[in-house]
């Protein structure tokens, strides 16, 4: 009897360890267990018992771990599996995420948080835990010291608990040279002045570079990513998924053959340029009825590279090119097998207010389409060490309550409270996401904050915020006076309760006692048109 790495408990005449490849051959019977299921169960096999392996039981016992590590072996080289020793990810910290502003006024895009607890750089990172990718590269430029503070703290590889790997991020610096005085240009750009790094000698296993976005939210094992991306032989593999016409302008957008490979590419086309990328995706697998509903096949913003491709492509063949998806991609389709890779699973790009504020809600559906709870693939964070949450007389429907918060006589219906927040009595929250907050505040603190006539952290006792439009309040507002030149009627005294509806209230923000906020008179609505805005985004300081 011998146990594979996959779960399989092999037994032959020979004693010897098999996975479930060739096996159908030879006389065995085969278990499965899983977490842990073997442990202290006793099996019933009555060739046991039947003397078949009396002479060998010495054997099969003492020698379990060295024929675990010589057929594993044996048997990953015959399914071709990979090592994902042999890759690297990189992590583009994006730009200035002006479609995330205010949520991006002090903090970079992988930093915004999501899910109550979580931030989006926990995303790619988690997905290469669980694929076994333990060496990974952040590229940081704008706002990210909130960024760095949690990778350090989540993330801090350095103690030996990962083997070799490590997790290291890599700010935009600038070198000696005319060319080395600019920041980050694009994706490509900013890969390009990190290209020296796949060429040291942590470095020389590497076959293989993954390039993933740090503003996505999905659940995906990459080494299967990679194992297609090999067993195909292709230069260049882009994970995709099919898309409908709402969104397709968002994203790039391409033409396959019948084997997958990429002869057309086409970043966010517009109008006529759109319409000349409709394909049949049928041929990715979907139904008659799913490839009408989504006729266009839409890049991930998740490629993989062959390592020595990938440093040709920088250096040599395009050493101006500044972006991946709208320059590079698309001039080498032509002359290099790019394969599209399907990935037809939940995805979302959280790159607009809009699409933040849907991902959150998204997460209190029965069932979600996405969850952070999969027992199996686990999603990580900071451990942050918090209490559970402490709630006193208040109703919950459809939420997500995040630990370290502080509810009392509140109502909150289909919202999600970020970690560490405040609620106080006769507060509502509908269609509310709440990111929480970095720190408490101590009881004499908030005592001393009232005495001074400031506001503490979370949400005042009756108070309100009424409108029939959603609007914007740009971050920070921090006084009274400042309200007013925004055109917003702020009122005190008010006795009703209060009720919050298709906000957002960013991290630290400081609500106060009896504060009514009001668009009545409707005269802040062309800036709400030329931002583009359906939402709120709350991170106040109202006195």
């Amino acid at each position: 009897m011998a146990v594979s790495t996959d779960g399989w408990i092999s037994l032959s005449a020979a004693g010897k360890l098999h996975g479930r490849t060739g096996l159908a051959a030879r006389s065995c019977r085969q278990v499965k267990f899983c977490n842990g299921e073997m442990m202290g169960k006793k099996l019933k096999m009555t060739q046991l018992h039947q003397g078949m392996f009396s002479d060998r039981k010495k054997h099969v016992c003492m020698s379990l771990t060295t024929e675990l590590a010589a057929d594993t072996k044996l048997r990953d080289v015959e399914m071709g599996k990979t090592d994902p020793r042999t890759v690297v990810a990189v992590i583009l910290g994006g730009g200035a995420g002006t479609r995330l502003f205010p949520l991006t006024k002090r903090r970079a895009k992988p930093a915004v948080p999501i899910g109550g607890s979580y931030r989006l750089i926990d995303v790619p990172m988690s997905n290469c835990i669980n694929s076994g990718i333990n060496k990974v590269y952040i590229l940081t430029q704008f706002n990210s010291a909130s960024l760095n503070r949690h990778l350090a703290r989540a993330y801090a590889f350095g103690n030996g608990g990962f083997g070799d790997g490590y997790v290291e991020a890599l700010a935009a610096t600038q070198t000696p040279g005319e060319a080395g005085k600019r920041w980050f240009q694009g994706t490509a750009d900013a890969v390009r002045q990190f290209h020296w790094l796949f060429e040291d000698q942590r470095s020389k296993e590497i076959e293989d570079v993954l390039i993933l976005s740090g503003d996505h939210l999905y659940r995906m094992d990459y080494m299967d990513f990679v194992q297609d991306h090999r067993q195909s032989r292709a230069d260049i593999s882009i994970s995709c998924l099919p898309m409908d016409d709402s969104r397709a302008s968002d994203f790039g957008l391409m033409k396959i053959d019948n084997r997958g490979r990429v002869i057309s590419f086409s970043e966010k086309p517009k109008g006529e340029d759109l319409r000349a990328m409709e394909v049949d995706t049928t041929v990715l697998g979907l139904s008659r009825e799913e490839a009408e509903k989504k006729p266009y096949i839409a890049s991930m913003g998740v490629y993989l590279f062959k390592k020595e491709k990938l440093l040709n492509l920088l250096r040599w063949r395009f050493p101006t090119a500044n972006d991946f998806g709208s320059e590079i991609i698309p001039a080498s389709s032509k002359e290099y097998f790019i394969k599209a890779y399907l990935f037809n699973d939940y995805w979302e790009d959280i790159g607009t207010i809009r699409s933040f504020f849907e991902a959150n809600l998204a997460l209190t559906a029965h069932p979600p389409r996405f969850s952070f709870y999969d027992a199996a693939k686990p999603m990580y964070t900071s451990r942050r060490n918090l209490p559970p949450s402490k709630i006193d007389n208040s109703k919950i429907v459809d939420s997500i309550i995040s630990h370290g918060s502080f509810l009392n006589n509140c109502f909150i219906e289909h919202s999600v409270v970020g970690i560490r927040s405040r609620i106080n009595s006769n507060v509502q929250l509908k269609d509310t996401v709440m990111l929480g907050a970095d720190y408490y505040e101590t009881d004499s603190e908030v005592a001393s904050l009232y005495a001074e006539g400031r506001v503490p952290i979370g949400i005042g006792e009756n108070t309100r915020i009424k409108y029939r439009k959603s609007f914007r309040i740009p971050r920070p507002i921090s006084s009274f006076n400042q309200v007013l030149s925004l055109a917003f009627l702020i009122s005190h005294g008010c006795s009703c309760y209060a009720c919050y509806r298709d906000c957002i209230i960013d991290k630290n923000a400081r609500i106060g006692k009896n504060v009514v906020i009001s668009n009545s008179e409707k005269v802040y609505k062309r800036l709400i048109d030329l931002r583009k805005a359906s939402i709120s985004v709350l991170g106040l300081q109202l006195y």
